[in-house]
């Protein structure tokens, strides 16, 4: 299926039915008066999470969802049927926005999760709510309001507890086909990978984290150089950035170029990316000898004053990926905790030191 991360969608929600000005009219009753019933209130509209989707795709075919409008009421003070709502189905992380004021309406990340977009009208007046001592005979109602008309903006970024980050050819793929069931392209070219790829890790029999490979960047991905740049927000989510780095390129490329190049490209694009936590995975150490490997990574490391964990890996022998995530499952677990503990203190009222 092709990815999609970006959709406009036209919303209407379903117009109010009108009153309606209606007498009661029976035999042996003179003076029945009104009776006129208020109309149904129109449908709404709504997004709900579905985590058996992963694209926007559904919305390069249809772009328009209309509820159903409500129905007219009639005399003996029947009230008129309201509409249907309509529930449209979106992948988890869907940032939903007005297009036209560009204000956010909300975010989509739980399976269930339902988000109301556009309202209903309220259906009009029959003309029994206008009787009065001084009007019997009202033949006065009110027409049912119109429903929100809307023009969203949806936009998709994937959910995932670490995000891979590398340039063209670091690993990226290679590793998440090697730790999780996901079977990205891999090939010896740059840009394989043409759109995100989640990966399940499973630590023992309860625990497991989802891993995110995007596409390569390139240096000015931050400007639109590449593809990188259409899926640089997908990091957004994530808790934990592995910078993959090729150990020996090809291209000659020192190692430590490579990763302040793309640390820049993550500041430019979002300051908050490069306050991520980030560890640096050196790959490819199967194609030199252990010693070479080793001191060309000491070297980066001294070099560059990395104070965060690092870890050498051949994802092709599956050398060193165990133990590399393991220790990312041990990272976030402690976020867990921690962010537990803060959103405690938070909860805690006023005065309240328990």
């Amino acid at each position: 299926m092709k990815f999609v991360d970006e959709a406009s969608v036209h919303i209407i929600a379903g117009k109010g039915g009108d009153g309606s000005a209606s007498f009661r009219r029976e035999k042996y009753i003179q003076y029945g008066g009104p009776d006129g019933g208020d109309g149904g209130n129109g449908g709404s509209v709504y997004l709900e999470g579905d985590s058996g989707l992963n694209t926007l795709v559904d919305f390069r075919h249809r772009r328009m969802y209309k509820a159903e409008n409500g129905v007219r009421g009639k005399g003996q003070e029947r009230y008129g049927k309201r509409g249907e709502d309509i529930t449209i189905r979106v992948p988890l992380g869907t940032v939903v926005a007005d297009a036209l004021s560009e204000v956010a309406l909300g975010d989509v990340t739980a399976h269930g999760q339902q988000l109301l977009v556009a309202r209903g009208g309220r259906g009009g007046l029959g003309n029994v709510h206008f009787k009065s001592s001084t009007n019997r005979a009202p033949r006065k109602f009110t027409p049912g309001e119109a429903g929100e008309d809307i023009q969203l903006q949806l936009e998709l970024k994937v959910l995932a507890d670490v995000g891979l980050l590398g340039f063209p050819n670091a690993g990226k793929s290679t590793l998440i086909s090697a730790v999780s069931a996901a079977r990205p392209k891999v090939a010896d070219y740059p840009f394989t990978t043409l759109y995100p790829n989640l990966g399940v890790v499973r630590i023992g029999v309860d625990s497991s984290f989802v891993i995110a490979d995007v596409p390569g960047l390139i240096e000015g991905a931050a400007a639109g150089a590449g593809l990188g740049v259409q899926f640089l927000k997908h990091l957004q989510r994530t808790r934990l950035l592995l910078h993959l780095v090729d150990i020996a390129p090809l291209d000659g490329m020192l190692p430590e170029d490579a990763i302040g190049k793309l640390e820049q490209e993550l500041i430019n694009f979002d300051h908050s990316l490069g306050d991520k936590p980030r560890w640096l995975v050196f790959t490819k150490t199967d194609i030199l000898e252990q010693a070479e490997a080793e001191g060309i990574a000491g070297r980066v490391v001294k070099g560059l004053n990395w104070e965060a964990p690092w870890f050498m890996i051949s994802s092709v022998t599956r050398s060193g990926t165990d133990e590399l995530m393991q220790s990312v499952w041990r990272a976030l677990d402690e976020m867990t905790g921690m962010e537990a503990a803060q959103q405690k203190v938070w909860q805690l009222e006023p005065g309240d030191s328990t």
